[in-house]
């Protein structure tokens, strides 16, 4: 055997249930391998009653952290040492760092939703106007993130009145964007003023393809951004519509990729590299497809 050798590979993962089907391990490895560093992502399943033994089990091993996939996105707060400020406004955390004995919890989803907006849409949402259909987790993290980034109103359209009211009273409590609630009846009607529209419901993810959010699509306009968070497949018809009507368009794939570079990011402390995740991601949905 060579003298002081290494054989520690630093461990990281995702925890979830059902979770086979989560693509992050070919990102997050394709990353690892092109900085050469020993590190291993694993896929776990693991159930809504075994989280606390998994996160005990996740101190035992020493794991740098993990990120968090349903259900456990919000349960998992109880189980942590401290969460980061945007993550603690959205009551729901997807990646979990190691400093030492404290595990912190962040959440990504917004942050990689925001670069993806600022660095391929070339938009600062900073005073800009935002229509987003949907109230889930992804909604809530995408308009904590927008309104933090200064977004100067945010209309939430949903169906399920309750979930769309808390999402907004949310954003009034705690950041100072103007959000306001509007039930999705109907054809939605984007007022000509928006600036960013985002499809945050499940509406055309795998295997429902041909489906799309009810929208008036003639009210979509080329001074907006159109952004969909389905990442399987990415050119939804939703995007597709959009870019009839000279709207700019940006896909779920993007989201994916960078919120998985944070996580990289935050785990290794190294920048990630982006285009190396971003190819491994795209080539494996391509696969699947």
């Amino acid at each position: 055997m060579g003298e002081g050798m290494d054989y520690k590979a630093e461990l990281v993962g995702v925890f979830g249930y059902p979770v086979a089907e989560n693509p992050s391990v070919v990102m997050q490895e394709a990353g690892f391998k092109a900085l050469g560093l020993n590190w291993r992502y694993l896929t776990v399943e693991v159930y809504e009653d075994d989280l606390g033994d998994a996160m005990k089990g996740l101190r035992a091993f020493n794991m740098k952290g993990v990120n968090l996939t349903m259900p456990h996105k919000v349960a998992v707060l109880k189980y942590l040492d401290d969460v980061a400020p945007d993550a603690m406004i959205m009551g729901a955390v997807n990646t979990v760092v190691r400093k030492e004995k404290q595990l912190v919890g962040e959440n990504t989803d917004g942050k990689g939703f925001l670069t993806a907006l600022t660095k391929d849409g070339k938009m600062d949402p900073s005073g800009r106007k935002v229509v987003i259909f949907g109230a889930g987790g992804a909604a809530r993290a995408i308009t904590v993130e927008l309104a933090l980034a200064g977004a100067s109103r945010i209309t939430v359209v949903n169906r399920t009145a309750a979930r769309g009211e808390t999402l907004v009273s949310i954003l009034n409590d705690n950041t100072k964007t103007d959000a306001f609630f509007v039930p999705w009846e109907g054809a939605y009607e984007i007022p000509s003023d928006t600036d960013i529209v985002v499809n945050a419901t499940s509406i055309g993810f795998f295997p429902d393809i041909s489906a799309k959010p009810e929208i008036d699509y003639e009210t979509v306009t080329d001074r907006m951004i159109v952004c969909d968070v389905i990442p399987n497949p990415p050119h939804t018809p939703f995007l597709k519509e959009a870019e009839k009507r000279g709207a700019k368009t940006l896909d779920g794939q993007g989201m994916v990729v960078y919120q998985g570079a944070i996580g990289f990011t935050l785990w290794t402390g190294l920048d990630a590299p982006v285009e190396v995740m971003k190819k491994a991601l795209e080539d494996t949905l391509k696969g699947s497809e």
